[in-house]
This record gives structure tokens, C-alpha cells and sequence, in this order.
């Protein structure tokens, strides 16, 4: 990994863990609205952005989650295994908008991972918490898509890393 590569990785992370920060509130329940996982969509421009957005995750998850290791865990795993399926996508999408919207519908369908620390962590009804956290996580994503596409004709994503 060159320096360029790990500079760009911890401002995306320190990012994430930033703006985690504000909105800790609306974060970390089973209701979320982590606005920081509109990050998850650098992924779709290049697969070098892995590390630092697992990487945020799991200092955004070790500085303000009320659940601590199990937040380290399933939290982290979440991302790690979202962010991994989509890399694997992108091998056969190639429409950029078509894999935002298979990122987005990954994250979502996996918040089933969170559900289940939830369901462990606090005892929270497995499916109510599933679909609680998988719409947050929707909407968020979602709500993304065309930022983070207006952010990459602008930016160009694939080049900063």
C-alpha cells in the first residue's frame, strides 16, 4: 500500500469517525441513521477504499458505542463482509448506478448482522430490529446514491487512491 493510498484510507476514516460523532444520537440504537455509511459507497469507485472505511467503523464503534466489543465485532464484520460482497459484484456490474444500488441493497439485507448483536447485546426482538435497522441503513444509502455520484463527477473517487 503507498502513502497516497494510506493518507486518502485515514481521512476516510477519521471522516467516519468524525461525523459518527455528531450524530451519535441517531447512531447507535436500533433505530440508526449513521450518516457516515454513505462513505460504504466509495467502495463502488475503488476497491482501495476498504480500509478505510472498516477502519473508521471500528474506531467510530470503539469511541462511541454503548455496546463496545460487541459493536467492535458484529459492527466491523457488518462492513468487512458488506464491503467484500461488493467488491465481488463489481467484477460482473459495471453501471456505476447499478452498483450503488446493489451496495445499498447489501448493506441493508446484511443489517441482519446488527440485528443479531442487538438481539444478543440487549435482548431486542431479532426481526422488529432487522427491519428498524435495515430501513435506517436504506435510507441513509439511499439517500446517498446520487450525492456520492455527484461527489465522484466532481472529485473522481477512483483517482484520489
Amino acid at each position: 500500500m503507498n502513502i497516497r493510498t494510506l493518507v486518502v484510507n485515514a481521512l476516510i476514516a477519521a471522516l467516519y469517525i468524525a461525523v459518527s460523532g455528531l450524530i451519535q444520537p441517531i447512531a447507535f440504537s436500533s433505530i440508526q441513521f449513521r450518516i457516515p455509511e454513505m462513505f460504504n459507497h466509495l467502495i463502488v469507485f475503488n476497491k482501495k477504499y476498504f480500509f478505510g472505511i472498516v477502519l473508521g467503523v471500528f474506531l467510530a464503534n470503539l469511541f462511541f458505542s454503548p455496546l463496545g466489543i460487541y459493536d467492535l465485532t458484529f459492527g466491523v464484520a457488518h462492513s468487512a463482509i458488506s464491503l467484500g460482497i461488493v467488491i465481488l459484484l463489481s467484477k460482473y456490474i459495471k453501471n456505476e448506478w447499478f452498483l450503488l444500488i446493489a451496495n445499498t441493497l447489501v448493506f441493508t439485507f446484511n443489517m441482519f448482522i446488527i440485528s443479531f448483536e442487538l438481539n444478543l447485546a440487549l435482548e431486542l426482538p431479532f426481526l422488529v430490529t432487522w427491519l428498524t435497522t435495515a430501513a435506517g441503513e436504506f435510507v441513509v444509502l439511499a439517500v446517498g446514491i446520487p450525492i456520492m455520484y455527484a461527489l465522484n463527477k466532481r472529485i473522481q473517487f477512483n483517482k484520489l487512491i
